[in-house]
């Protein structure tokens, strides 16, 4: 047998000896993070990196699977579907409805739209203390569905897979 023959299968056997060493982290890894790619302008960037546990702060990115509605069937269509939005409000914080300004402890974060883009009527979203374990969402996208409409309301931590970092 020649040299270059017992390397190879030196080495064949040493990967397959290996293989089932290095599956577990990934397995672990994989179970915790995610790499998503963005289909609705409501965002700036197309691709993100979830993680599962990170901590949620303002202005985190976090995804989360909205409530159930035909107003978001209408829209994007039936199943489950998953949003991403900036925390806005946190726990404890005060929410406030002024004509079509939305207040978070005073603090203008965004407008309110009669309707949607295919002319469907939005309802406001909730005002007062955000509840614990809550947050209030949005982004900058002025026609983006957010807290600010009663169809998705504050997201709470049942709700929410992860915090994610755009990172294309």
């Amino acid at each position: 047998m020649s040299l270059t023959r017992t390397i190879r299968r030196s080495l064949l056997l040493s990967g397959l000896v290996l293989l089932p060493l290095a599956w577990a982290p990934l397995d672990a890894f994989s179970k915790d993070h995610a790499f998503l790619i963005n289909a609705s302008p409501s965002l700036p960037n197309w691709a993100f990196w979830l993680d599962k546990h990170a901590p949620i702060e303002r202005g985190s990115l976090i995804f989360f699977e909205p409530p159930q509605s035909e107003l978001l069937e209408r829209h994007f269509g039936k199943g489950p579907q998953m949003f991403g939005k900036r925390v806005l409000g946190m726990p404890g914080d005060v929410v406030r409805h002024e004509g079509d300004a939305v207040f978070i402890n005073g603090k203008q974060v965004a407008s309110l739209l009669e309707v949607t883009r295919l002319g469907v009527p939005l309802t406001r979203g909730p005002e007062g203390a955000i509840p614990e374990g809550c947050y209030y969402t949005g982004t900058d996208h002025p026609r983006g569905l957010d807290s600010r409409y009663g169809a998705i309301g504050y997201v709470c931590r049942g709700q929410i897979l992860g915090s994610g970092r755009a990172i294309l």
